[in-house]
């Protein structure tokens, strides 16, 4: 059996990810601060970015963090199978779109970055580019650990 889970491909993208956070720390920061994304839109947009990924720890975790959020175990279980038809319309659009730029291994369409943008303002925007980065993180860390593990066991811890 295969291990087909994204995983990162070189150490050059692995350390371009792990300086990411260090780099935009006080964006972050402010992220949170001045609560531009609700904790449920945050994990709609976590969730949606896991469900192309497939980590099973960001699974667990932002699964957790969504039903303290105040999303439903129901919606939890449609995001992480790809199905954003109970996302509040508001949320949406970026739900779709953080879908799509995980898909596109973080590299979205131009036309998909003008109506986020044009939808949601550039600050806010922003702030959801920063979240996807910071889940492609965990996903990926999360996945090439599993890999890890998967080839130093030859092949029998298959998750």
């Amino acid at each position: 059996m295969k291990f087909n889970k994204r995983t990162y491909r070189s150490l050059k993208e692995l350390f371009t990810d792990l300086c990411f956070p260090i780099r935009n720390r006080r964006k972050l920061r402010e992220v949170r601060n001045k609560e531009l994304l609700s904790p449920a839109f945050q994990e709609r947009l976590m969730l949606a970015v896991t469900s192309v990924e497939g980590c099973r720890y960001c699974s667990y975790l932002h699964s957790r963090l969504a039903l303290k959020g105040g999303v439903s175990q129901e919606e939890i279980g449609k995001l992480l199978s790809g199905d954003f038809e109970d996302c509040p319309e508001e949320e949406a659009l970026a739900v779709l779109y953080a879908q799509h730029w995980a898909e596109s291994s973080a590299r979205p369409d131009l036309e998909a970055v003008q109506k986020l943008r044009g939808t949601y303002g550039s600050e806010k925007s922003e702030a959801i580019h920063l979240m996807l980065r910071m889940i492609r993180l965990g996903n990926l860390l999360g996945n090439t650990w599993d890999y890890l593990l998967y080839r130093i066991s030859f092949g029998r811890w298959r998750r």
